[in-house]
């Protein structure tokens, strides 16, 4: 018998032995970990910058979130790129259900209009559940002389040059519905994506845009002020938050509806026990009637449900949207 090769066995098995310990060991550990979890501070990327609809939902349940889980959620806001950027983050990181994706329905938009995302949209993410859902709202400069939809798509006809509408940004729900209106009733109007809510806000209160699609939870404040004139809802159902504003079937266009929502997800491989108590933590806190009422107050509906259920939504959400970005031609800067 060649006794290098005894000794190249036995040092093989040597090898493979000490690699099965380390494996064994680390089982308990990791198991210990999952256990254990949380047992520090919880990030949510919200990939939107302060103040539009995907933060202030985050904020609304961020504090519920944090008694149900026993450990403190911070918001961390990446805005940038759609929803991209921030996205991206939570995808590199960790899966130890430490980072947290706080995101809005645009995260299945994005895969259409964007050439070439840094992530992959189904397989670097694991579903956690649906938070909310609520209509995209159609709001002008209260300086702009129009009361409905009508009077938008008469005076983008008349004056091509003077219409456009702003987005929290390239992909987002808003500029679908703008693109929608714009190939629904033939009026001309130019889109200007912002880097979220916030700013888009802010420049329609100040007059350099006309017109904003926006979730309602951005909105909301600003339209109860008398700051900004609503015209529309993009859903086929009014808003239990604006019961007198019209949706855009009911304004005359036909064959109108966008829908949208807030989710949360983590990346992929993170633990299904791990994922599991952020389910639970999450319905629980949707559950409470108080946050309910917040939500709503904000035209959000509270929704909830199972990871599996978030996931379905997704799938079948990507095809919708790649064919709409096609039909309206719409792509990234």
């Amino acid at each position: 018998m060649n006794p290098h090769f005894n000794r190249r066995t036995a040092l093989h098995a040597a090898a493979v032995g000490a690699a099965a310990l380390g494996a064994a060991l680390l089982l308990p550990l990791a198991a210990q970990a999952q256990a254990n979890y949380p047992d520090k501070p919880i990030k949510f990327v919200v990939p939107y910058p302060p103040g539009g609809g995907t933060d202030v939902v985050a904020r609304i349940v961020q504090m519920r979130l944090q008694a149900a889980l026993g450990q403190n959620v911070l918001i961390d806001n990446k805005g940038g790129a759609g929803g991209s950027l921030g996205t991206d983050v939570v995808a590199k990181s960790a899966p130890d259900g430490y980072t947290v994706l706080f995101t809005l329905s645009s995260h299945t938009i994005n895969p259409a209009i964007f050439p070439k995302l840094p992530y992959d949209t189904l397989k670097d993410f694991e579903p956690v559940g649906l938070v909310a859902s609520l209509p995209q709202i159609l709001v002008a400069n209260t300086a702009v002389p129009v009361r409905t939809v009508a009077d938008v798509v008469a005076q983008a006809k008349a004056a091509p040059d003077k219409s456009s509408f702003a987005s929290v940004g390239n992909g987002s729900p808003g500029h679908l519905a703008g693109e929608l209106m714009v190939i629904r009733t033939g009026a001309p109007m130019l889109h200007i994506p912002y880097r979220g809510g916030g700013p888009a806000i802010t420049d329609v209160m100040g007059g350099q845009v006309p017109y904003l699609w926006v979730s309602i939870p951005a909105a909301a404040q600003h339209v109860k002020a008398g700051k900004l004139k609503a015209l529309a809802v993009s859903t086929v159902k009014r808003s239990a938050a604006f019961p007198d504003v019209p949706t855009m079937q009911e304004a005359g266009v036909a064959d109108f509806e966008v829908d949208s929502w807030y989710a949360m997800l983590v990346p992929a491989k993170t633990p299904k026990a791990i994922i599991d108590k952020l389910n639970k933590a999450l319905n629980t806190v949707l559950a409470e009637p108080a946050i309910r009422a917040q939500l709503l107050e904000q035209g959000a509906e509270a929704v909830g449900g199972t990871p599996e259920a978030l996931g379905k939504v997704i799938a079948a959400e990507l095809p919708k949207w790649a064919k709409l970005a096609k039909d309206a031609n719409i792509k990234a800067d």
